[in-house]
Protein backbone atom coordinates (compact mmCIF):
# COMPACT_ATOMS: atom_id res chain seq x y z
CA UNK A 1 0.00 0.00 0.00
CA UNK A 2 2.59 2.44 1.21
CA UNK A 3 5.99 1.71 0.88
CA UNK A 4 9.45 3.45 1.82
CA UNK A 5 12.38 2.77 0.25
CA UNK A 6 15.20 4.20 1.99
CA UNK A 7 13.37 7.16 1.80
CA UNK A 8 15.15 10.05 4.10
CA UNK A 9 14.51 13.91 4.46
CA UNK A 10 17.20 16.78 4.36
CA UNK A 11 17.03 20.40 5.00
CA UNK A 12 18.48 23.08 3.40
CA UNK A 13 20.36 23.75 6.24
CA UNK A 14 21.42 20.28 6.24
CA UNK A 15 19.58 18.83 9.29
CA UNK A 16 18.71 15.11 8.23
CA UNK A 17 15.44 14.63 10.06
CA UNK A 18 14.74 11.34 8.79
CA UNK A 19 17.41 8.65 7.41
CA UNK A 20 16.82 5.59 5.09
CA UNK A 21 13.24 4.56 6.15
CA UNK A 22 12.38 0.92 4.79
CA UNK A 23 8.92 -0.25 5.63
CA UNK A 24 5.41 -1.15 4.00
CA UNK A 25 2.19 -0.09 5.24
CA UNK A 26 -0.35 -2.78 4.64
CA UNK A 27 -3.44 -1.99 3.37
CA UNK A 28 -6.33 -1.21 6.10
CA UNK A 29 -3.76 -1.29 8.84
CA UNK A 30 -3.40 0.90 11.48
CA UNK A 31 0.00 2.01 12.02
CA UNK A 32 1.10 4.07 14.87
CA UNK A 33 4.59 6.32 15.28
CA UNK A 34 5.52 7.43 17.84
CA UNK A 35 9.13 8.34 19.56
CA UNK A 36 9.88 11.51 21.26
CA UNK A 37 9.98 15.20 20.71
CA UNK A 38 12.14 15.37 17.14
CA UNK A 39 12.44 11.75 16.32
CA UNK A 40 11.25 12.42 12.98
CA UNK A 41 7.35 10.59 13.90
CA UNK A 42 5.00 13.57 12.26
CA UNK A 43 7.71 14.10 9.16
CA UNK A 44 7.51 10.77 8.50
CA UNK A 45 3.66 11.01 7.94
CA UNK A 46 3.82 14.49 6.32
CA UNK A 47 6.09 13.10 3.94
CA UNK A 48 2.98 10.31 2.72
CA UNK A 49 0.57 13.28 1.74
CA UNK A 50 4.22 15.92 0.30
CA UNK A 51 3.79 18.34 3.31
CA UNK A 52 6.98 17.53 3.62
CA UNK A 53 8.62 16.38 0.46
CA UNK A 54 11.36 13.52 0.58
CA UNK A 55 14.78 14.37 -0.37
CA UNK A 56 16.14 11.15 -1.12
CA UNK A 57 14.95 7.53 -1.46
CA UNK A 58 11.25 6.38 -3.30
CA UNK A 59 7.75 6.52 -1.57
CA UNK A 60 5.31 5.04 -3.08
CA UNK A 61 1.54 4.15 -2.64
CA UNK A 62 -0.02 1.35 -4.51
CA UNK A 63 3.05 0.67 -6.38
CA UNK A 64 3.18 4.76 -7.89
CA UNK A 65 5.83 7.10 -7.10
CA UNK A 66 4.39 10.38 -5.22
CA UNK A 67 6.94 12.29 -6.47
CA UNK A 68 5.45 11.72 -10.45
CA UNK A 69 1.51 12.50 -8.93
CA UNK A 70 0.32 15.30 -9.00
CA UNK A 71 0.63 17.14 -5.01
CA UNK A 72 -3.27 18.94 -5.40
CA UNK A 73 -4.86 15.23 -6.78
CA UNK A 74 -2.73 13.25 -4.30
CA UNK A 75 -3.62 15.20 -0.80
CA UNK A 76 -7.46 15.46 -1.81
CA UNK A 77 -6.99 11.18 -1.67
CA UNK A 78 -5.77 11.46 1.80
CA UNK A 79 -7.64 12.21 4.46
CA UNK A 80 -5.90 14.16 7.02
CA UNK A 81 -6.75 15.11 10.71
CA UNK A 82 -4.49 17.01 13.38
CA UNK A 83 -4.83 18.17 16.97
CA UNK A 84 -6.12 21.70 16.28
CA UNK A 85 -9.02 20.15 13.95
CA UNK A 86 -8.21 22.64 11.33
CA UNK A 87 -11.78 23.61 10.87
CA UNK A 88 -12.67 27.05 8.88
CA UNK A 89 -14.31 29.26 11.96
CA UNK A 90 -16.60 30.67 9.17
CA UNK A 91 -17.85 27.76 7.74
CA UNK A 92 -21.07 25.23 9.15
CA UNK A 93 -20.27 21.72 10.22
CA UNK A 94 -22.01 20.92 6.40
CA UNK A 95 -19.36 23.33 4.78
CA UNK A 96 -16.34 22.04 6.65
CA UNK A 97 -17.03 18.45 6.00
CA UNK A 98 -18.44 19.24 2.25
CA UNK A 99 -14.91 20.87 1.32
CA UNK A 100 -13.38 18.07 -0.01
CA UNK A 101 -16.57 16.50 -1.91
CA UNK A 102 -17.08 20.37 -3.03
CA UNK A 103 -13.32 20.58 -4.77
CA UNK A 104 -14.32 17.00 -6.12
CA UNK A 105 -16.89 18.59 -8.14
CA UNK A 106 -19.72 16.41 -5.92
CA UNK A 107 -23.31 17.52 -7.06
CA UNK A 108 -25.44 18.94 -3.74
CA UNK A 109 -27.75 16.06 -2.96
CA UNK A 110 -24.39 13.54 -3.08
CA UNK A 111 -22.55 15.77 -0.71
CA UNK A 112 -25.36 16.37 1.65
CA UNK A 113 -26.19 12.72 1.98
CA UNK A 114 -22.52 12.53 2.53
CA UNK A 115 -22.05 15.02 5.21
CA UNK A 116 -25.34 13.60 7.46
CA UNK A 117 -23.96 9.88 6.58
CA UNK A 118 -20.92 10.84 8.38
CA UNK A 119 -22.08 13.04 11.14
CA UNK A 120 -24.17 10.37 11.98
CA UNK A 121 -21.76 8.09 11.55
CA UNK A 122 -19.00 10.48 14.67
CA UNK A 123 -22.52 10.58 16.80
CA UNK A 124 -23.56 13.82 15.97
CA UNK A 125 -27.17 14.19 14.91
CA UNK A 126 -27.32 16.00 11.27
CA UNK A 127 -30.48 17.73 12.00
CA UNK A 128 -29.29 19.24 15.20
CA UNK A 129 -25.26 20.15 14.48
CA UNK A 130 -25.02 20.36 10.08
CA UNK A 131 -25.88 24.17 10.41
CA UNK A 132 -23.96 25.09 13.40
CA UNK A 133 -20.30 26.78 13.73
CA UNK A 134 -17.21 25.12 15.02
CA UNK A 135 -16.57 28.28 18.12
CA UNK A 136 -20.63 26.04 19.20
CA UNK A 137 -18.88 23.38 19.64
CA UNK A 138 -16.67 21.54 22.48
CA UNK A 139 -13.40 20.46 21.51
CA UNK A 140 -14.46 16.65 21.59
CA UNK A 141 -16.91 17.63 19.13
CA UNK A 142 -15.10 19.76 17.32
CA UNK A 143 -12.43 16.72 16.78
CA UNK A 144 -15.29 14.43 15.72
CA UNK A 145 -15.79 17.00 12.91
CA UNK A 146 -12.34 16.82 11.81
CA UNK A 147 -12.43 13.10 11.75
CA UNK A 148 -15.41 13.47 9.77
CA UNK A 149 -14.15 15.79 6.88
CA UNK A 150 -10.88 13.24 6.78
CA UNK A 151 -13.45 10.40 5.81
CA UNK A 152 -15.94 12.80 3.36
CA UNK A 153 -14.25 11.91 0.02
CA UNK A 154 -13.44 8.22 1.24
CA UNK A 155 -10.20 8.17 1.17
CA UNK A 156 -8.17 5.31 0.78
CA UNK A 157 -5.31 6.55 3.13
CA UNK A 158 -6.19 8.98 6.72
CA UNK A 159 -2.65 10.09 8.16
CA UNK A 160 -3.61 11.80 12.19
CA UNK A 161 -1.72 14.04 14.04
CA UNK A 162 -1.76 13.31 17.46
CA UNK A 163 -5.43 14.30 16.93
CA UNK A 164 -6.55 13.90 20.59
CA UNK A 165 -3.64 15.37 22.30
CA UNK A 166 -5.34 18.48 23.75
CA UNK A 167 -8.59 16.61 24.83
CA UNK A 168 -9.55 15.61 28.42
CA UNK A 169 -8.89 11.89 29.16
CA UNK A 170 -12.50 11.24 29.13
CA UNK A 171 -12.61 12.72 25.60
CA UNK A 172 -9.70 11.67 24.53
CA UNK A 173 -10.63 7.86 25.38
CA UNK A 174 -13.82 8.06 24.03
CA UNK A 175 -12.75 9.44 20.46
CA UNK A 176 -9.82 7.04 20.73
CA UNK A 177 -12.68 3.91 20.57
CA UNK A 178 -15.05 5.82 18.29
CA UNK A 179 -12.13 5.85 15.85
CA UNK A 180 -11.29 2.49 16.42
CA UNK A 181 -14.95 1.46 15.88
CA UNK A 182 -14.76 3.34 12.59
CA UNK A 183 -11.62 1.77 11.66
CA UNK A 184 -12.94 -1.41 12.18
CA UNK A 185 -16.39 -0.72 10.11
CA UNK A 186 -14.37 1.16 6.95
CA UNK A 187 -10.90 -0.73 7.19
CA UNK A 188 -9.21 2.32 5.88
CA UNK A 189 -5.18 2.32 5.79
CA UNK A 190 -4.69 4.96 8.79
CA UNK A 191 -1.38 6.61 10.24
CA UNK A 192 -1.04 8.06 13.31
CA UNK A 193 1.33 9.72 15.04
CA UNK A 194 1.31 10.35 18.92
CA UNK A 195 4.02 10.76 21.85
CA UNK A 196 1.40 8.79 23.84
CA UNK A 197 2.65 4.89 24.34
CA UNK A 198 -0.33 3.64 26.09
CA UNK A 199 -3.01 5.41 23.18
CA UNK A 200 0.07 3.83 20.35
CA UNK A 201 -0.90 0.55 22.46
CA UNK A 202 -4.67 0.78 22.44
CA UNK A 203 -4.53 1.90 18.73
CA UNK A 204 -2.31 0.37 16.60
CA UNK A 205 -1.92 -3.12 14.40
CA UNK A 206 1.58 -2.25 14.47
CA UNK A 207 3.81 0.50 16.29
CA UNK A 208 6.92 2.06 14.76
CA UNK A 209 9.35 3.36 17.72
CA UNK A 210 11.08 6.44 16.30
CA UNK A 211 14.78 7.39 16.98
CA UNK A 212 16.91 10.66 15.96
CA UNK A 213 15.01 9.72 12.53
CA UNK A 214 15.30 6.43 12.37
CA UNK A 215 13.03 3.43 13.06
CA UNK A 216 14.43 1.24 15.71
CA UNK A 217 11.88 -1.75 15.89
CA UNK A 218 8.65 -2.38 14.16
CA UNK A 219 6.16 -4.34 15.63
CA UNK A 220 2.97 -5.52 16.76
CA UNK A 221 2.01 -4.09 20.23
CA UNK A 222 2.58 -7.38 21.98
CA UNK A 223 5.95 -8.12 20.04
CA UNK A 224 6.70 -4.41 21.82
CA UNK A 225 5.70 -4.93 25.04
CA UNK A 226 7.44 -8.62 25.48
CA UNK A 227 10.13 -8.17 22.95
CA UNK A 228 11.68 -5.04 22.90
CA UNK A 229 15.04 -5.08 20.47
CA UNK A 230 16.40 -2.10 21.66
CA UNK A 231 17.06 -0.87 24.95
CA UNK A 232 16.06 2.78 24.05
CA UNK A 233 12.51 0.89 23.06
CA UNK A 234 12.43 -0.85 26.20
CA UNK A 235 13.38 2.18 28.41
CA UNK A 236 10.47 4.25 26.58
CA UNK A 237 7.36 1.62 26.59
CA UNK A 238 8.71 1.24 30.22
CA UNK A 239 9.67 -2.10 31.69
CA UNK A 240 6.79 -2.97 33.51
CA UNK A 241 4.48 -1.67 31.08
CA UNK A 242 3.25 -5.10 30.06
CA UNK A 243 1.91 -5.44 33.57
CA UNK A 244 -0.30 -2.29 32.98
CA UNK A 245 -1.68 -4.07 30.31
CA UNK A 246 -3.13 -7.84 30.86
CA UNK A 247 -4.62 -8.03 27.80
CA UNK A 248 -0.78 -8.51 26.56
CA UNK A 249 0.26 -11.29 29.11
CA UNK A 250 -0.79 -14.82 27.94
CA UNK A 251 -2.70 -17.12 30.45
CA UNK A 252 -0.01 -19.52 30.78
CA UNK A 253 2.28 -16.56 32.67
CA UNK A 254 -0.19 -16.69 35.67
CA UNK A 255 -1.23 -19.85 35.78
CA UNK A 256 -0.16 -22.66 37.96
CA UNK A 257 0.51 -26.19 36.76
CA UNK A 258 0.18 -29.38 37.91
CA UNK A 259 -3.05 -28.89 40.10
CA UNK A 260 -4.78 -31.20 42.22
CA UNK A 261 -6.66 -33.88 40.12
CA UNK A 262 -8.49 -36.85 40.97
CA UNK A 263 -9.77 -39.63 38.27
CA UNK A 264 -14.00 -40.31 38.11
CA UNK A 265 -13.59 -43.84 39.41
CA UNK A 266 -11.53 -43.13 42.63
CA UNK A 267 -13.94 -43.16 46.02
CA UNK A 268 -14.84 -40.43 48.13
CA UNK A 269 -12.68 -41.78 50.87
CA UNK A 270 -9.75 -41.63 48.78
CA UNK A 271 -10.23 -38.43 46.85
CA UNK A 272 -10.45 -36.45 50.54
CA UNK A 273 -7.43 -38.20 52.04
CA UNK A 274 -5.56 -37.11 48.45
CA UNK A 275 -7.12 -33.74 49.07
CA UNK A 276 -5.41 -33.78 52.91
CA UNK A 277 -1.82 -34.57 51.57
CA UNK A 278 -2.23 -31.49 48.91
CA UNK A 279 -3.88 -28.86 51.25
CA UNK A 280 -6.68 -28.29 48.75
CA UNK A 281 -10.24 -28.23 48.98
CA UNK A 282 -11.02 -29.01 45.71
CA UNK A 283 -10.26 -31.75 42.84
CA UNK A 284 -10.65 -31.38 38.93
CA UNK A 285 -11.58 -34.69 37.49
CA UNK A 286 -9.81 -35.89 34.39
CA UNK A 287 -10.41 -38.88 32.57
CA UNK A 288 -6.93 -41.08 31.68
CA UNK A 289 -6.36 -39.15 28.97
CA UNK A 290 -6.42 -35.85 31.03
CA UNK A 291 -9.65 -34.25 29.44
CA UNK A 292 -11.50 -32.05 31.70
CA UNK A 293 -14.28 -33.50 33.08
CA UNK A 294 -15.59 -31.68 36.41
CA UNK A 295 -14.96 -30.50 39.31
CA UNK A 296 -15.61 -31.75 42.87
CA UNK A 297 -14.91 -30.13 46.36
CA UNK A 298 -14.43 -31.12 50.11
CA UNK A 299 -17.59 -30.36 51.50
CA UNK A 300 -19.41 -32.40 48.16
CA UNK A 301 -17.12 -35.27 49.02
CA UNK A 302 -17.75 -35.54 52.77
CA UNK A 303 -21.49 -35.12 52.93
CA UNK A 304 -21.69 -38.21 50.27
CA UNK A 305 -19.00 -40.28 51.87
CA UNK A 306 -21.45 -43.43 52.32
CA UNK A 307 -23.93 -42.69 49.41
CA UNK A 308 -21.46 -42.47 46.57
CA UNK A 309 -18.66 -45.07 45.13
CA UNK A 310 -17.10 -42.54 42.63
CA UNK A 311 -15.66 -39.14 42.23
CA UNK A 312 -17.58 -38.98 39.05
CA UNK A 313 -21.19 -39.84 40.87
CA UNK A 314 -21.16 -36.15 42.66
CA UNK A 315 -18.39 -33.69 40.61
CA UNK A 316 -20.14 -30.83 39.33
CA UNK A 317 -19.69 -29.05 35.37
CA UNK A 318 -16.83 -26.74 35.64
CA UNK A 319 -18.71 -23.41 34.39
CA UNK A 320 -15.81 -21.40 33.67
CA UNK A 321 -12.56 -22.48 31.47
CA UNK A 322 -9.94 -20.14 29.84
CA UNK A 323 -8.59 -21.44 26.66
CA UNK A 324 -4.85 -21.20 26.39
CA UNK A 325 -5.23 -18.62 24.04
CA UNK A 326 -6.57 -16.58 26.53
CA UNK A 327 -4.69 -13.85 28.11
CA UNK A 328 -4.55 -12.15 32.01
CA UNK A 329 -7.11 -10.11 31.50
CA UNK A 330 -9.90 -12.61 30.62
CA UNK A 331 -8.08 -14.30 33.33
CA UNK A 332 -9.06 -10.51 36.17
CA UNK A 333 -12.55 -10.33 34.37
CA UNK A 334 -13.38 -14.32 34.86
CA UNK A 335 -11.97 -15.12 38.72
CA UNK A 336 -14.74 -13.26 40.43
CA UNK A 337 -17.33 -15.99 38.63
CA UNK A 338 -15.59 -19.20 39.28
CA UNK A 339 -17.69 -20.31 41.93
CA UNK A 340 -15.03 -22.46 43.23
CA UNK A 341 -12.26 -19.39 43.04
CA UNK A 342 -10.20 -22.32 40.16
CA UNK A 343 -10.38 -21.63 36.35
CA UNK A 344 -9.19 -24.48 34.25
CA UNK A 345 -7.10 -24.20 31.24
CA UNK A 346 -7.16 -26.43 28.47
CA UNK A 347 -5.87 -26.75 25.74
CA UNK A 348 -7.53 -27.65 22.33
CA UNK A 349 -8.64 -31.17 23.07
CA UNK A 350 -10.09 -29.84 26.09
CA UNK A 351 -7.23 -31.49 28.43
CA UNK A 352 -6.28 -29.89 31.59
CA UNK A 353 -2.84 -27.80 31.05
CA UNK A 354 -3.76 -26.11 34.80
CA UNK A 355 -5.71 -23.62 36.67
CA UNK A 356 -5.68 -19.80 37.04
CA UNK A 357 -7.00 -18.53 40.93
CA UNK A 358 -6.99 -15.54 42.74
CA UNK A 359 -3.93 -16.40 44.54
CA UNK A 360 -1.73 -17.53 41.18
CA UNK A 361 -3.11 -13.69 39.44
CA UNK A 362 -1.65 -11.85 43.05
CA UNK A 363 1.43 -13.83 43.09
CA UNK A 364 2.38 -13.34 39.12
CA UNK A 365 2.01 -9.41 39.67
CA UNK A 366 2.93 -9.14 42.94
CA UNK A 367 6.15 -11.35 42.41
CA UNK A 368 6.65 -8.98 39.38
CA UNK A 369 6.48 -5.46 41.01
CA UNK A 370 8.28 -6.48 44.25
CA UNK A 371 11.72 -4.79 44.71
CA UNK A 372 11.00 -3.22 41.15
CA UNK A 373 9.90 0.70 42.52
CA UNK A 374 12.76 2.16 40.72
CA UNK A 375 11.04 0.99 37.38
CA UNK A 376 7.93 2.13 38.41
Amino acid sequence: MIKFENVSKTYSDGFQAVKDLNFEIRSGEFLVLIGPSGCGKTTTMKMINKLEPHTGGLLTINGKDIKKTDTVTLRRSIGYVIQQTGLFPHYTLEQNIGLLPDLKGWDKGRKKQRVHELLDMVGLDPDTYAGRYPKELSGGQQQRVGVARALAADPEIILMDEPFGALDPITREQLQDEVLRLQQDLKKTIVFVTHDMDEALKMGDRIAVLKAGTILQLDSPETLLRAPSHGFVEEFIGKNRVYQNPEFIPVKEVMRENPATVLPHRSPLRAITYMRNKKTDTLLVLNEEGVLLGIVSAYDLQANIDNASQVGEIMKPVQNVLPETATAKDALMAVNQAPYGIIPVIDSRKRLIGIVTRGTLISTFASHWAGKGDEV
